[in-house]
């Protein structure tokens, strides 16, 4: 199973959302997309997991400060437990054993940021 880890400012939109994607996945095949819990509930990203036909996989904060993730930004370490959101979601919704296949990606606009994770074998 591959994941697809987001974080995202107030301000995302949509298309900021389908560019770290798209940066982020090449090409392949997305099952589950993952992003705080306070994030899974807003409405942006619940029309983007709609309009993909995936099922949004929301993660506490305790879990995403457990993942050991490859970046580390200090402007996302002072508001999250964590120093990538998109890849400690990616991380947490894939499972124990999960191995980060791309790192975050930022989006064309400079508002969103996905990673990619998959699930143990």
């Amino acid at each position: 199973m591959i994941v697809a880890g987001f974080g995202f400012r107030a301000s995302a939109t949509v298309e900021s959302l389908v560019s770290a994607l798209d940066r982020a996945a090449g090409g392949r095949q997305i099952d589950l997309l993952a992003t705080p819990v306070d994030k899974s509930r807003s409405d942006i990203f619940l029309f983007f997991s709609r309009s993909l036909n995936i099922k949004p996989h929301p993660v506490d904060e305790e879990t995403l400060a457990a993942q050991k993730t490859l970046t580390h930004s200090s402007k996302v370490a002072e508001t999250r437990p964590t120093g990538s959101v998109a890849e400690a979601a990616a991380l947490a919704a894939a499972g124990p054993g999960a191995t980060l296949i791309a790192p975050r990606a930022v989006s064309d606009d400079r508002l969103a940021t996905c990673a990619l994770a998959e699930s143990a074998p």
